[in-house]
């Protein structure tokens, strides 16, 4: 059931409203307007087909954030079995805004690590509204080493609005666990297949996103900073910021799902259900197991060799430059 509409879904949120008001008005009693309901219900359809046809990129960004979204153990607990969790990164502690550990997909045994933000006051608190510390992310590269040794493909899944800043975890080398998984990750004589999920934010994403394969789904955000972040930096002097100026910031930031894939920065663009994958998340997981299988099936026949090699030139050519002639 849906919780939650944001600022723009408020049309769609009045007649669904109507629609559950009908339905109990007529439950159980000698009423038959199950016509009107499938009228209602047809506009609805269809006003959510034109919202979601134009959406700009604040608005995916607002979705990306959606409270109700599917989050990496919703994913694990759809797609997978005999999933074990690993916990510690046998340095300092736990970190619970990382998720990770093994499991099968489709009968084929693959780690997986990813961000989880929570659901509620208390557990998003509990999980630092998915931003890890240095030990998620050395956690996160525990497992991804123990792939490697026992040959299975790693699956990271990431959504988050970035590394937790706090001085604690810049005092326990936050950026320095950033910098070594993703020189780590770029080595790994492994398959790694990564998902932006919902919310990708500066290097606590790429901590987990140097992969073979890299998609994102429909909706999802993959950016080195906020939009609100950007225009702080950019616009913020005495007044207050508004949500015009996160919409301007978006747009330059490029960070939908469609700019990157423009860019050939992501491998593919994972369709969502209409209205989002938390409007139907079971399909919305089977969409990404197919695209994970497909990219296991393909990169399995690759020797290490050959795996490390693609992967360098998949980075090295990201981004253009002239060369110009003094």
């Amino acid at each position: 059931m849906i919780r939650y509409y944001l600022e723009f879904e408020r049309p769609i949120e009045e007649l669904e409203l109507k629609i559950d008001e009908l339905k109990r008005a007529s439950d159980g009693k000698d009423i038959d307007i199950s016509s009107e309901i499938r009228k209602l219900e047809k506009k609805v359809n269809d006003l959510r087909s034109e919202i979601f046809s134009s959406l700009t990129p604040w608005q995916k960004t607002l979705i990306a954030r959606h409270p109700d979204r599917p989050y990496t153990m919703d994913y694990i607990n759809m797609m997978t079995s005999d999933f074990v969790e690993l916990h510690g990164d046998r340095r300092f502690a736990d970190d619970p805004a990382v998720i990770a550990g093994m499991a099968k997909i489709n009968g084929i045994a693959i780690t997986i690590a990813g961000h989880q933000k929570g659901r509620g006051i208390k557990e998003r608190i509990y999980r630092n509204f998915g931003q890890p510390h240095p030990e998620g992310y050395r956690k996160a590269l525990r497992v991804m080493k123990l792939a490697e040794k026992f040959k299975k493909p790693v699956i990271t899944f990431i959504d988050t609005p970035g590394a937790y800043p706090g001085i604690g975890a810049e005092e326990r080398g936050q950026a320095e666990a950033i910098a070594v998984n993703l020189m780590e990750m770029s080595k790994l004589k492994t398959p790694i297949i990564s998902v932006v999920i919902g919310e990708g934010g500066s290097g606590g994403a790429l901590a987990l996103g140097i992969a073979d394969r890299m998609y994102m789904l429909e909706h999802a955000s993959y950016s080195v900073i906020s939009p609100e972040g950007c225009a702080a930096i950019l616009w913020k002097k005495n007044g207050d910021l508004s949500a015009a100026d996160f919409s301007k910031a978006a747009d330059a930031l490029k960070l939908t799902a469609q700019d990157l894939m423009d860019f050939k920065i992501i491998d593919g663009i994972i369709p969502e259900p209409l209205g989002g994958a938390h409007r139907d998340p079971e399909a919305m997981a089977k969409s990404v197991s197919d695209f994970i299988l497909n990219a296991i099936e393909e990169l399995k026949t690759r020797t290490q060799a050959k795996l490390l090699e693609d992967r360098y030139k998949r980075f090295r050519k990201i981004g253009t430059f002239v060369e110009e002639a003094e």
